[in-house]
């Protein structure tokens, strides 16, 4: 998977990555269609963060959550 292009697949791809590392319960919430294209390395920059580590306390989820938030597409 090539994560250096924007697509649809990468941004898929690090979203599901990340829902599965972090073990988030609520990952209906957390859909790649939601995230701003425009948010990619942004995006990119939460993925490698996650990727890197092992283990995530409560608070850094909790972090990493709502920075995903931001990253969101506008609700109309």
């Amino acid at each position: 998977m090539d994560l250096s292009r924007n697509t649809e697949e990468a941004i898929a791809y690090m979203i599901e990555a990340i829902k599965t590392k972090l073990r988030v319960a609520s990952g209906a919430a957390i859909r790649p269609e939601f995230f701003d294209e425009s948010k990619f390395e942004d995006l990119q920059d939460i993925y490698d963060l996650v990727a890197g580590k092992e283990r995530f306390s409560v608070s850094e989820i909790d972090a990493i959550v709502s920075e995903l938030g931001k990253l969101r597409k506008p609700q109309a």
